[in-house]
């Protein structure tokens, strides 16, 4: 039950990067909103969103599959982290009362401690993943 529970929060994880990377690839419209107005503008530019975009749909993949996941489950807790921090105001005022008066609210970023958090298990049980194609790999050289 372990592994497939840790193969579904991969796919699923790694699933919403693919489809971040894909919304910076087709649609620049929103994914400069997205930078305007939660990272300062610090990701703006179509050179920036293709290569972002095309970044995000490949880690995400390597996520999915299970890949180097030495390297991509830290740093999926980075992105998902600073993207957390970017909307904490949100997180710790959700109902827009005290820290974002006057803001459009929503509870809809919320599910972003979600994919945080279930990337902390991810990591905290990559060893008992053993549906992942690095589990695979390993049990392979060892044979």
């Amino acid at each position: 039950m372990k592994a497939w529970s840790l193969l579904l929060l991969r796919l699923s994880t790694g699933m919403v990067l693919v489809l971040w990377g894909i919304v910076r690839l087709g649609s620049t419209e929103a994914a400069q909103g997205l930078s305007d107005k939660y990272y300062w503008g610090l990701l703006s530019g179509d050179t920036i969103y293709t290569v972002l975009g095309a970044v995000e749909v490949a880690f995400g993949l390597l996520i999915m599959l299970g890949l180097w996941r030495k390297v991509t489950y830290p740093l999926q807790a980075l992105i998902y982290g600073v993207g957390l921090l970017a909307i904490m105001q949100y997180i710790l005022d959700p109902f827009a009362r005290y820290l974002v008066v006057g803001a459009e609210h929503s509870i809809l970023f919320f599910p972003s401690t979600t994919l945080f958090f279930a990337t902390l298990v991810m990591l905290a049980f990559k060893d008992e993943d053993s549906l992942s194609l690095d589990a695979r790999r390993e049990k392979a050289s060892a044979s």
